[in-house]
């Protein structure tokens, strides 16, 4: 079981978040701390609100007085939710929480499901309690419980961060609730930047996914829905609007989610880290099952579009240790669908007339210089030939004007 925990200023940005869970049917609340309970038995924000304000002191010497805290059991234990709050409230008392008030949710979004604890770090007089160590112990103290409740060590799995993602299986049923799981930890697991990068991805997991334009009482809308899809792509059953699965992956959180991942792969330089994959592994293949082949060895599947003619129009990859989707222009021209059709078609032509295989000395000679700007050089590999560039002919020399001589 893995913790994080977090520390804010906002306790209604907090409650907000678990509640949105709450609403759209994905979270339940476990249980709650020391704190006051409508008469209906729900908790909503305001009567959550109420109570801390109730016992939160007048005078702070915190800017950060609200607590967060996820509890992330391992995917393989399934608990009961009197076994997750049991747990959770053990996991309180043992950091020095269990005096504060606090209340905790169950989170059902994706196929792991976990608690959230929302309470506060500061006590009557208004200073914060004690964080010393307070990672350190939260370690400790998640192992000692994965050995009392027999739990499946779940710290390394966390390091990946790496969302559950599953192919949808049509036929075992519940559709919904599998591409509700798939699109989540696709949307927040992995950085894209178009909607055709984002589909593309999901296409990977039986998954396909439209956009929808119209015009409702007078007011234009965008939306998107998904659909399950067998291995060829062919769409299964009926779409779902992106609304009956959450706000969370909707038109505007796409969006959204698009710009956020521009900056993340612009600051952690991920598209040099693909490309540099890629272009390796364009210098040595020799046909297109070899290059999928040791793409996939790095961690990266391609994904190619096809007309009915076979003809290449379009090329996605997909890094799965940077988690970044990104289309084969995005990488540099270098990269672009004609490139490898181009590639693939002169092969399969050359294959043809040689009836051969290209043994591995003929495709070295001659071996181009592997830069910037020279991948298609290095893809011409795959025919045995050289590249575009390569076949440009040579300026020729200017001839020099023979001067005639003058008679005097």
């Amino acid at each position: 079981m893995v913790a994080k925990i977090s520390t804010g200023s906002s306790m209604f940005g907090a409650l907000a978040y678990n509640q949105n869970k709450v609403d759209e049917e994905q979270g339940k609340v476990l249980f709650a701390h020391r704190m006051l309970q409508s008469e209906d038995g729900n908790f909503s924000i305001g009567e959550c609100m109420r109570s801390f304000e109730m016992q939160m002191p007048s005078h702070i010497n915190t800017a950060k007085p609200i607590l967060h805290i996820s509890l992330n059991p391992h995917p393989d234990d399934r608990l009961t939710d009197e076994q997750l709050a049991t747990i959770a409230q053990e996991y309180m008392e043992k950091l020095g929480y269990g005096n504060q008030p606090y209340i905790a949710y169950k989170h059902e979004d994706i196929d792991r499901h976990h608690v959230h604890i929302v309470g506060l770090r500061v006590d009557e007089n208004g200073k914060p309690l004690s964080d010393k160590f307070e990672h350190r112990r939260s370690k400790q103290i998640t192992r000692e419980l994965e050995q009392k409740y027999g739990l499946h060590p779940a710290e390394r799995q966390q390091r990946g961060e790496r969302p559950e993602l599953k192919k949808v299986d049509y036929a075992t049923g519940d559709v919904k609730h599998q591409i509700g799981n798939a699109v989540k930890a696709a949307c927040y697991g992995y950085h894209f930047q178009s909607f055709g990068e984002y589909k593309a991805l999901l296409a990977t997991y039986n998954i396909c996914a439209e956009e929808v334009k119209g015009e409702a009482n007078g007011k234009p809308y965008q939306g998107i829905t998904y659909c399950a899809t067998n291995d060829k792509g062919e769409k299964l059953g009926n779409p779902i609007k992106s609304s009956r699965i959450g706000k969370s992956v909707g038109y505007e959180a796409i969006e959204r989610r698009m710009l956020k991942s521009g900056e993340v792969i612009k600051a952690k330089h991920l598209k040099e880290i693909t490309r540099h994959k890629v272009a390796a592994v364009m210098k040595t293949a020799r046909n297109r099952p070899e290059l999928e082949r040791e793409l996939k060895a790095k961690g990266v599947d391609v994904l190619f579009r096809q007309n009915d003619s076979g003809h290449i129009y379009g090329v996605t990859f997909i890094d799965h240790e940077t988690r970044t989707v990104m289309n084969g222009s995005r990488l540099g021209k270098e990269f672009s669908a004609n490139v490898f059709n181009d590639a693939f078609a002169l092969q399969s032509d050359n294959t043809n007339r040689q009836e051969r295989a290209f043994t591995p000395k003929e495709l070295h000679e001659p071996s181009p210089q592997l830069s910037d700007g020279g991948i298609s050089s290095a893809f011409g590999l795959f025919t045995g030939g050289n590249s575009e560039e390569d076949n440009k002919p040579l300026p020729q020399k200017k001839k020099k004007k023979r001067r005639s001589k003058r008679i005097n």
